[in-house]
């Protein structure tokens, strides 16, 4: 099988949240990328994996640079190949299929389109054995395409946060899945998210850069690095849809896709999503001190307890008949009940 076309399946871009569950890391660093040690730059991209751990998959010859192995001493460059091999215990990786109800908006010989529920784990992780997306796939689809190291996300193309609602495309044939991944690699989909956003944006119409990366404090959250010398290159376009005085529903269009990238890029620029814990959201940052506001915007919370983030439009060629295809969805009920509270509250 052509090797372009397998690339994009293990390529951490996509899954960088969920390293614990691969076997195989294969890693391309970036053009920018300045030069640093091998294990403290692995220690930046793979979350909730310790320096320990990789240093000693460094020792034992586990981790190849350019097909060789390489010391933990290494300096990364632009342009390096870096292929990680971890071991887990076999209870950890293993994928059981669990009759859980879940949205199907579309499916065909290829592919399904998938609207997933916010509270929804994609595929298993470190204390979500059981009840995700990926364990009622198994149950509906006993058989979706994998490759080794992938074995516990079968048909995966992407994925989207626990707490963040709608489309997703999974694979169901192996031709399927390198043709649509091979899209995901050279950011050719076309990806859209409604989100609303602290704040009143002072442009209709903008783009957010800056590389997203692991906060070198806490990497179970993400940072932007604007030189560029941490994490990776990230585009964001937005176009503001509707102005609520004290907060703003967005579109945006991805050109790349990285971890929190929506939710970190307008974070960094003052306007973090609404009810967003991880990136202090989920505080009153814009409004008024009367009381009558503060209970308004509380009861907005509980309405939508989660930040108010959907993925909502999803585009790329069809594998089979290499026309453009494109899956809309509706806004969910606890998005769409506090974007009209808040219509109500500046009528």
């Amino acid at each position: 099988m052509d090797k372009e076309h397998l690339e994009p399946q293990v390529n951490e871009e996509e899954f960088e949240q969920s390293e614990e569950l691969f076997e195989h890391h294969r890693l391309v660093i970036e053009p920018g990328q300045k030069l640093m040690r091998l294990d403290k730059y692995l220690v930046c991209r793979l979350a909730s994996t310790s320096r320990n751990r990789i240093q000693n998959a460094a020792e034992a010859g586990n981790i190849l640079v350019n097909g060789k192995p390489s010391k933990n001493s290494y300096k990364v460059k632009p342009g390096d190949i870096i292929s990680i091999v971890l071991s887990f215990p076999k209870t950890e990786t293993e994928l059981i299929a669990q009759d859980i109800p879940i949205n199907i908006v579309y499916e065909d010989d290829d592919f399904v389109i998938v609207n997933k529920n916010p509270g929804m784990v994609v595929h298993p992780s470190f204390g979500h054995y059981e009840g995700t997306l990926m364990n009622a796939l198994m149950f509906k689809f006993q058989q979706l395409p994998s490759t080794p190291g992938n074995e516990i996300r079968p048909g995966l193309l992407h994925r989207i946060d626990k707490d963040t609602s709608g489309l997703l495309v999974v694979a169901k044939n192996e031709i399927a899945m390198n043709k649509i991944a091979k899209q995901f690699f050279d950011h050719t989909t076309k990806r859209k998210y409604q989100a609303l956003v602290w704040g009143n944006l002072a442009n209709d119409e903008g783009t957010i850069t800056g590389h997203v990366g692991r906060n070198l404090k806490n990497r179970k959250i993400m940072d932007v690095f604007p030189d560029g010398e941490y994490g990776k290159e990230a585009i964001t376009h937005y176009k503001v849809l509707e102005r609520f005085n004290y907060v703003n529903l967005v579109e945006c269009q991805l050109e790349t896709g990285r971890t929190h990238q929506i939710r970190v890029h307008f974070k960094s620029i003052g306007h973090p999503l609404f009810n967003d814990w991880e990136y202090g959201g989920d505080k009153i940052l814009k409004g008024t001190t009367f009381n009558k506001y503060k209970q308004f915007v509380e009861n907005c919370f509980k309405i939508c307890p989660r930040q108010a983030l959907h993925a909502k439009t999803l585009g790329f060629i069809h594998p089979s008949t290499g026309k453009e295809v494109c899956f809309d969805s509706d806004l969910p009920e606890d998005m769409q009940n506090c974007i009209n509270k808040w219509r109500e509250y500046i009528s």
